[in-house]
């Protein structure tokens, strides 16, 4: 089983690749569909944002719970599961029945994005051992990015042709050629390990990241010192002191606090978070620029949105390969670099600025994006004892999903705050009107956004000096 399983390894990787790209996908390619989902139902823009809210709460609150299922039971067999219940709750979610329908399958497709995503990077670093391994943290961290920041330009052509619905069938037929693929080449079994599951620590987590959040994005709607947003964080600072106290205690915890201790770890989850809340600025701020400012068609932006994700197919590889060859960190970290200076183009754009421009910039962050992400990851993933990768993969599914859902929340209150102060008035949408206002709201956003790109750098630099040739496992 092992020869067969070393013989079918990168196609192993290409059935959970896919799966890593859909999962991450199904987090941003709602966005340029909101406005359209939004008049088809009859509901207002803050609450259509929930479609995209509902995912990424439910993957980030189950997302440890299915990585230590994973560790007892087996990765394979839990993502095998988690590949069904995608495709179920894809299938859901396209139906356009009405909005409260839309919500369960979206619930039900967050439930199998966490039991995929938890266990992806522990099948990867299990299947390729030290001297592949870069380059296949180079392809799942090309689809895992590729998926986190595709959905707006994808969305925008299918949405040029198709009703909604289809931005979530479209996973059907990929899916189903993932789990046929995946049924010729994933392993038949996988042993299970004996412990307990920490239902203490689950429960706790699972409700501190769903108080938190929800505190935050229906503070944007009511405002965040009003009574229900102050209760919901005050719910999830007690559950925070509640699952700290009961990893502390618990035998076998949810997540390993032990896994902190060990630096290049703790650095890399940190700087992945910081590098996926920039990326979901730009995942949230630009359809807005593109269609609203430069008042280009779905079908246009979704063109020019999909450059990101094209030149990421490249650079993520050869990220990959630069792993395998020179120091992780240091690709890692001009990475990083190339990212800020990207970034940093975006604070300069205007109503006027030539598209060539928009191009440029986009381009050098998808390189910079491709060249962190593998190599973070195979840092991530082989400084953590053998038998804890499934709660290190989750842990690194997690900071993605944090990223993700802290980028969307951040990125829309730094705009309309800021809109908000220009205009003199509270702002909650784009305003036709004062064009100029959003331009000035977008610049103060990616001012943040790039400041967070600066202490990712510095996280990286300070893994650089931590990582040790003998704590690769």
């Amino acid at each position: 089983m092992a020869e067969k399983e070393n013989q079918n390894r990168w196609w192993i990787l290409i059935s959970i690749g896919l799966f890593a790209f859909m999962s991450n996908l199904d987090a941003s390619i709602v966005n340029i569909a909101m406005p359209l989902m939004a008049k088809q139902l009859a509901v207002p823009m803050n609450q259509i944002e929930w479609v995209v809210s509902i995912y990424l709460i439910i993957v980030s609150a189950l997302l440890l719970f299915f990585g230590k299922l994973g560790d007892l039971y087996g990765k394979i067999k839990i993502f095998r599961f988690g590949t069904i219940v995608f495709l179920l709750g894809s299938f859901l979610s396209g139906l356009q029945v009405n909005f409260s329908f839309l919500l369960v399958g979206r619930i039900v497709q967050g439930i199998g994005a966490a039991m995929t995503l938890s266990n992806t990077y522990g099948i990867t670093t299990s299947t390729f051992d030290l001297k592949e391994r870069g380059r296949a943290m180079g392809f799942i961290g090309t689809f895992v990015a590729l998926g986190a920041v595709a959905g707006p330009g994808i969305g925008g052509l299918i949405l040029a042709k198709l009703s909604w619905g289809y931005i979530f069938w479209v996973n059907l037929p990929i899916g189903i050629i993932a789990v046929l693929l995946g049924v010729a080449v994933l392993p038949k079994a996988t042993p299970a390990a004996s412990g307990k599951i920490d239902w203490a620590g689950f429960g706790s987590f699972a409700l501190l990241i769903v108080s938190f959040f929800l505190a935050v994005f229906i503070g944007q709607e009511v405002g965040y010192f009003k009574p229900v947003p102050l209760v919901l964080y005050a719910v999830a600072i007690v559950m925070f002191w509640l699952f700290i106290r009961s990893e502390k205690r618990a035998p076998e915890p949810l997540i390993p606090l032990s896994l902190f201790k060990i630096k290049p770890f703790t650095y890399g989850i940190g700087a992945a978070v910081l590098i996926f809340l920039s990326n979901f600025f730009t995942v949230v701020i630009i359809p807005f620029y593109l269609e609203d400012a430069r008042r280009l068609t779905a079908s246009q932006a979704g063109l020019l949105l999909v450059i990101f994700p094209v030149v990421m197919v490249f650079a993520g590889p050869i990220g990959g390969f630069m792993a395998d060859r020179f120091s992780q960190a240091k690709v890692a970290t001009i990475g990083l670099l190339i990212v800020a200076i990207g970034q940093a183009g975006y604070i300069f754009m205007t109503l006027t600025s030539p598209m060539w421009v928009y191009v440029t910039v986009t381009i050098v962050m998808a390189i910079g994006s491709g060249l962190f992400q593998s190599p973070n990851s195979d840092i991530v993933m082989s400084v953590v004892p053998r038998d804890q990768l499934g709660s290190a993969g989750s842990l690194n599914a997690l900071a993605r999903n944090i990223g993700m859902i802290s980028g969307t929340a951040l990125s829309t209150s730094a705009l309309f705050l800021a809109m908000s102060d220009r205009a003199g008035f509270r702002v909650t949408t784009y305003l036709p009107s004062q064009p100029q206002t959003f331009i000035f709201g977008m610049h103060v956003a990616f001012l943040i956004s790039l400041i967070i790109i600066i202490l990712a750098f510095a996280l990286s630099l300070l893994q650089g000096r931590t990582v040790k040739a003998g704590q690769m496992q």
